[in-house]
């Protein structure tokens, strides 16, 4: 089997749609001779920061001198990007030859197992045979019902900041979401919470008392900021009291750090070593596509995956502190079941103008009525016929000394991200 045959069969029609369960994953890890059961982990849940939360900590983790695994969704610009083994994608002769392994056992399941079990269960056996010293592992959604939560007790469980999405899956009430994110947590297990949503707050400390976990939550009052420009920022906190610097502009990436600070002291705590030098090393060499990254200086471009709500509203007050006063030129596509309106209000304020894109998503909003929608608000906002073509209108509608963003879906981040 080539790659493409491989992304071909990982992608066939058989494997489409979202069926909650961990029926499937577990037949097919158990015909595979269960390579979880092998490994160590650190399970992420939460609505928004899983993925620059888990790439700070598989960067820590690394710089300690330990093998980690990273399992992260979705990608970016190539699919190998979601199974990493110290910073390194899974080749591409290795992810065909795999798939070969796995595919007799998928097709002889009754009950046919979804493109992300098949690729769950495919990234345990690459870590076990890459003799992983841990692995990394990003929920794709929920928690509870999600085929990552075959894995036994981790060395931490971790959900991150949390917000209203997935409400037809995982239900209409913050406390609906929160109960499936907190599905992940295990009896006896530590978790690590980054809290501020009281109603969620409620649900984790309940079920952690239920089932005699550990809770624990940075304290964010004791995060003083330091310098920030489009190159990053530094800051000291309790736990660390030495100026720490991470490479991720958004204001709100202090607060995941402060998240995998206090993941840290939980895994030192369980008798990891990982040094002072190790934690500094590692948030240092963090890298992280597509989450208020900057893909140019002039104008300034900044491509951000935030897609609902509570990630906007990340965004707009990191565009705010950065370019206090100045109005930004967007490129925007969104998808259909998002809570439009909500992410709108949010960046119509700040915008001079917007581009809107289709992104390329079955589920994505077209770019006219993405647009009517903007001019309803009383923006200026022009459907454009690609992805390319938005990214290069507001280049030249934000001129040389201005600021462009795109956002509103991580689908259109990739494509964003080819125009540089």
């Amino acid at each position: 089997m080539t790659y493409e045959e491989a992304l071909k069969y990982i992608h066939s029609v058989n494997w489409v749609g979202s069926k909650l369960g961990l029926e499937r994953t577990r037949e097919l890890l158990s015909r595979l001779g269960n390579p979880h059961q092998e490994l160590k982990f650190i399970h992420i849940a939460g609505t928004n920061g899983k993925g620059s939360t888990a790439a700070m900590l598989s960067s820590i983790l690394e710089h300690a001198g330990y093998r980690v695994g990273l399992y992260t969704s979705p990608f970016i610009n190539r699919f190998n990007e979601r199974i990493q083994v110290n910073g390194k994608q899974i080749p591409d002769e290795t992810l065909a030859e795999l798939t070969e392994v796995i595919r007799p056992y998928a097709d002889a399941m009754e009950d046919s197992p979804t493109e992300f079990e098949l690729i769950t269960a495919l990234a345990m056996e690459y870590f076990l045979r890459e003799q992983c010293d841990i692995v990394v592992l990003e929920v794709g959604m929920g928690g509870e019902l999600d085929s990552t939560n075959v894995i036994g007790r981790p060395e931490a469980a971790v959900i991150t900041a949390m917000g209203l999405d997935h409400v037809k899956e995982l239900g209409p009430t913050m406390a609906d979401i929160a109960r499936a994110k907190a599905g992940i947590i295990k009896p006896g297990g530590s978790v690590v919470s980054y809290g501020g949503n009281p109603e969620a707050d409620a649900v984790f400390e309940q079920v952690c008392g239920e089932k005699g976990a550990v809770l624990y939550r940075p304290d964010f009052s004791k995060i003083v900021p330091g310098g920030f420009d489009l190159d990053g920022q530094s800051f000291t906190c309790e736990s660390c009291p030495a100026e720490l610097r991470i490479p991720l502009a958004g204001r709100y990436q202090l607060n995941n750090a402060a998240v995998v600070l206090e993941t840290v002291k939980v895994l030192r705590l369980q008798g990891w070593k990982i040094s002072d030098e190790a934690v500094h090393a590692g948030l240092r060499a963090t890298r992280w596509p597509a989450r208020f990254e900057v893909l140019r200086r002039d104008p300034v471009f900044i491509v951000d995956g935030g897609h609902n709500p509570h990630g906007i509203r990340a965004t707009a007050e990191s565009l705010q502190r950065l370019f206090p006063g100045r109005k930004i030129t967007f490129v925007t596509g969104v998808m259909a079941d998002k809570d439009v309106e909500s992410i709108l209000g949010l960046i119509v304020p700040l915008a001079s103008e917007f581009f809107t894109v289709r992104p390329n998503n079955p589920r994505a909003m077209q770019a006219e009525e993405l647009a009517r929608r903007i001019q309803a608000l009383g923006a200026a906002a022009t459907a454009c016929a690609s992805v390319a073509d938005g990214v290069a209108k507001a280049v030249r509608a934000a001129g040389k000394d201005g600021v462009a963003c795109a956002l509103g879906s991580l689908y259109m981040s990739g494509e964003v991200r080819e125009c540089f």
